[in-house]
């Protein structure tokens, strides 16, 4: 069976741990603050603000995650119907709002590589190792999906974000579809992080 194409960024998918067992689909709980005018989609990267709420994490190169998130709940305005959404439609009023978000910093995600926006570029072997910035493309209120991805331009730079751990072969070297990587958080991390919010 064929590996499918990659055919744009989807956000951070978590895929196993960092000693290579399985990822168990494990989430926490965060509250997101009733009103919040930031759309957060699945896949994106979220941050721990003052309070204890979460928002999307916007930063390319000096990001400050508490995780990835995976979707939330919170009680519908309009219908008073408990609700679970893949994404959080910008300015929802809930004072009922959760996201589930996959805040282990030693999970591994697969991403999705690109040189600027959604444009194509490459990922080599020579690539693992080093650090990326993460490219913010703003994700899609159809599916619900994000839609940022990794930046092709590796470096030693010690404030990017994202490791790469390892390059997905089956994508590497495809001229009509998006090269993919094994990430995992570099630098910056919340729960990791000494410094607090």
């Amino acid at each position: 069976m064929a590996y499918p194409t990659i055919d744009g960024p989807y956000g951070l998918r978590p895929v196993k741990m960092l000693d290579n067992s399985p990822y168990n689909g494990a989430t926490r709980l965060y509250r997101i603050a009733s009103g919040q005018t930031t759309s957060i989609f699945y896949g994106d990267a979220v941050q721990l603000l003052t309070g204890g709420t979460v928002s999307r994490d916007t930063a390319d190169a000096a990001m400050t995650p508490i995780g990835v998130f995976m979707g939330c709940t919170f009680t519908d305005p309009g219908t008073s119907q408990p609700t679970f959404k893949q994404y959080w439609p910008t300015g929802t009023v809930a004072s009922d709002a959760f996201a589930y978000v996959v805040d282990d910093p030693n999970v591994l995600f697969k991403v999705a590589i690109v040189s600027s926006g959604t444009t194509m570029s490459s990922l080599a072997i020579t690539d693992i190792g080093a650090n990326l910035q993460m490219v913010d493309n703003t994700g899609s209120t159809v599916t619900g999906n994000s839609k940022i991805a990794g930046n092709a331009t590796s470096a030693t730079t010690n404030t990017f974000p994202l490791r790469v751990v390892d390059v997905v072969t089956e994508t590497k070297t495809s001229a009509t579809a998006f090269p993919e990587a094994l990430v995992k958080w570099n630098a910056g991390h919340m729960l990791t992080n000494t410094t607090g919010v």
